[in-house]
C-alpha cells in the first residue's frame, strides 16, 4: 500500500490592500501580516468582461516581513508562494472564531522601477526580489493571539 502525501501550495498575484502590520514577537522575530487582492476577469454568456476580486490574508516572517516593512505598501504587485494556515481561537465572549492564511515563503516584488505607491527608487535593490523564508516558525499560542 502506497501513502500519498499531501501538497498545501498556493501561488498568488495581487496587489496590497494595506501597508504591511509589522509586530516583533519575543527574540525579535518580525511577522508582517497585510490584505491581498486578486482580481479575475472573464465574459460572462452575454460577452460581457466581470471582474472578481478575492481578498487573502497574507503572513510573512523574519526576513520577508522586513522586507515587506521596508518595500511593501498598498497598491504594491507582488508574487507570493507559501501555504494555507488555518487557525482557530475563542474570543472573549468565548465563541470560536477561525482564519485562513497564506503564509509566504517566497515573495517577488512585481512592481517596474519608478511605478508603485510609495516608490522611492533608494529603496529598489533587483537583488532583493525573490527571497525565500526558509526559516518560518510554527505558530504557537503567542502568534494566535496577536491583535493583527
Amino acid at each position: 500500500m502506497t501513502i500519498m502525501r499531501g501538497v498545501n501550495r498556493v501561488i498568488l498575484i495581487g496587489n496590497l490592500g494595506k501597508d504591511p502590520d509589522v509586530q516583533y514577537l519575543e527574540g525579535n522575530i518580525g511577522v508582517a501580516k497585510f490584505s491581498l487582492a486578486t482580481t479575475e476577469t472573464y465574459k460572462d454568456r452575454t460577452g460581457k468582461l466581470v471582474s472578481q476580486t478575492e481578498w487573502h490574508t497574507v503572513v510573512l516572517w523574519r526576513g520577508l516581513a522586513d522586507l515587506a516593512q521596508k518595500y511593501l505598501h498598498k497598491g504594491s504587485l507582488v508574487y507570493i508562494e507559501g501555504r494555507l494556515r488555518t487557525r482557530s481561537w475563542e474570543d472573549k465572549e468565548g465563541n470560536k472564531k477561525f482564519a485562513t492564511e497564506v503564509v509566504g515563503d517566497n515573495l517577488i516584488m512585481l512592481d517596474k522601477r519608478g511605478e508603485g505607491p510609495g516608490y522611492n527608487s533608494a529603496h529598489h535593490h533587483d537583488n532583493l526580489e525573490g527571497i525565500s523564508n526558509v526559516d518560518i516558525p510554527p505558530i504557537g499560542e503567542t502568534a494566535e493571539d496577536l491583535p493583527f
